[in-house]
């Protein structure tokens, strides 16, 4: 019995699903304790947006943590706090014209949602949230009553009050626009849904399937918020940092959300950080009256500023994105043609895409095909349906299309095996 079999929680998941110990990684790839290699798909599940280990970054670090820089500073200001926010404001905000400050909530993505729901709620003085079928948002209490996965509410133990459920774009068929019904609930006092705080969405879903929002989906929601007094949250937390073609992935749509939550990639190294992006109008906060003891992650700082100043300069580093995601939209096409009776569709956008099989059991045996192969590779969706790809927005063409392949093989793999197991049946 290994020692994480002997001390490490049932709790985990991706171990189970790659089950060899990890001892390396760089850019694109992923390399065990007997020096096997794996082309990575999954990308910390988004966190690793410019590979693993940039080399620019871990130079950086390294100079910083020699130096003796700061590592807690609580929310006290530091000099990486000043490069970061100064870059974040030079690369990001100003050239999309946006005002925001920034919040720096605890560590991870949840923190940031619990931010924005409770300055939401402090703000209008009323409690409840509009979330959308398949969104997760986070399994803490307050992102988990927003959030729709049933594997995950179950896991809460209590009741989880405080928001109401809309039909995400597309739910109920391609010809409805679900924002008409949202905008006559709102409208209508015996409609039965309490006239909301804000509502919460992603762009593309994330965890929830990879569906991604149309265009005019997302700007006829905007104008129902607007139109009902009621603040638009974007949480950005997988989507963002340029992983759909644009640092965010609100910007196709024209919209400005009043809140935005940032996290995974931001630090572009893997390390922990979290932010609230908040209208200037809206920062009514106390001092101190949401906080966190690891909200002033200045390692974090260092590699995000970094991340900023060699990614986002101009637009070169977005237009490569786009170009990969088609590319990757490409192979997924080829997939889709070659087993076409196991294909139900494709979706996403960017480098932010899935394929939907006929059932999460042949999804999960797409991805243990594809493991054996040397591809790490998770799943997604409310069955484990759709086949989930988050490459890193730095891999290279080579290694994209080696992992294509590989993909392409497991396909073939998983469905044979399946075809064996029925006849056998039979």
């Amino acid at each position: 019995m290994s020692i994480f079999e002997r001390r490490e929680s049932q709790v985990q998941s991706y171990a189970k699903s790659f089950p060899v110990v990890f001892d390396k990684a760089q850019g694109a790839t992923l390399t065990d304790e007997k020096d096997n290699k794996f082309i990575d798909f999954l990308a910390g599940a988004g966190s690793l947006n410019y590979g693993h280990n940039d080399p620019d970054m871990r130079e950086a670090l390294i100079e910083y943590l020699g130096s003796g820089g700061i590592t807690h500073g609580l929310d006290m200001h530091t000099k990486a706090k000043a490069a970061f926010l100064n870059a974040f404001e030079q690369y990001i905000l100003e050239p999309r014209k946006l005002d925001y400050v920034l919040q720096f909530t605890g560590p991870t993505g949840a923190n940031a949602v619990e931010a924005a729901l409770k300055l939401a709620r402090k703000v209008t003085g009323r409690s409840n949230v509009i979330s959308f079928t398949n969104g997760f948002h986070g399994v803490t209490l307050g992102a988990l009553a927003t959030t729709g996965n049933e594997h995950h509410r179950g896991a809460a133990g209590v009741d989880m009050p405080g928001s109401s459920t809309m039909p995400y774009d597309g739910y109920l068929g391609k010809d409805l626009d679900s924002t008409e019904y949202l905008d006559r609930a709102l409208g209508d006092p015996s409609s039965g849904v309490d006239l909301p705080a804000a509502v919460i969405v992603e762009c593309v879903q994330g965890e929830g399937g990879l569906t991604a929002a149309r265009i005019d989906w997302l700007q006829n929601l905007e104008q129902v918020c607007r139109r009902h007094d009621v603040l638009l949250i974007v949480d950005d937390i997988q989507a963002g940092c340029g992983r759909t073609g644009t640092f965010f992935s609100f910007e196709p749509a024209g919209i400005k959300p009043d809140m935005v939550t940032l996290s995974k990639s931001l630090s572009g190294y893997g390390l922990p950080f979290a932010v609230t992006l908040i209208n200037r109008d809206l920062d009514i906060w106390e001092p101190g009256e949401h906080n966190g003891t690891f909200r002033g992650n200045n390692h974090a700082f260092v590699t995000a500023t970094v991340a900023l100043e060699k990614f986002w300069q101009d637009d070169s580093f977005a237009n490569g994105v786009k170009d990969k995601g088609e590319k990757l939209l490409s192979g997924f096409k080829a997939i889709q043609e070659n087993y076409a009776d196991q294909v139900v569709e494709l979706r996403g956008r960017g480098m932010m895409r899935g394929i939907v099989v006929e059932s999460g059991d042949l999804a999960s045996r797409i991805v243990e095909e594809s493991f054996k192969r040397g591809l790490v590779i998770e799943t997604s969706g409310a069955h484990g349906e759709v086949v989930k790809c988050l490459a890193s927005l730095t891999i290279t063409d080579k290694e994209l299309a080696r992992g294509l392949d590989i993909l392409n093989q497991a396909f073939d793999a998983a469905i044979n095996a399946g075809n064996s197991n029925l006849i056998a049946a039979e």
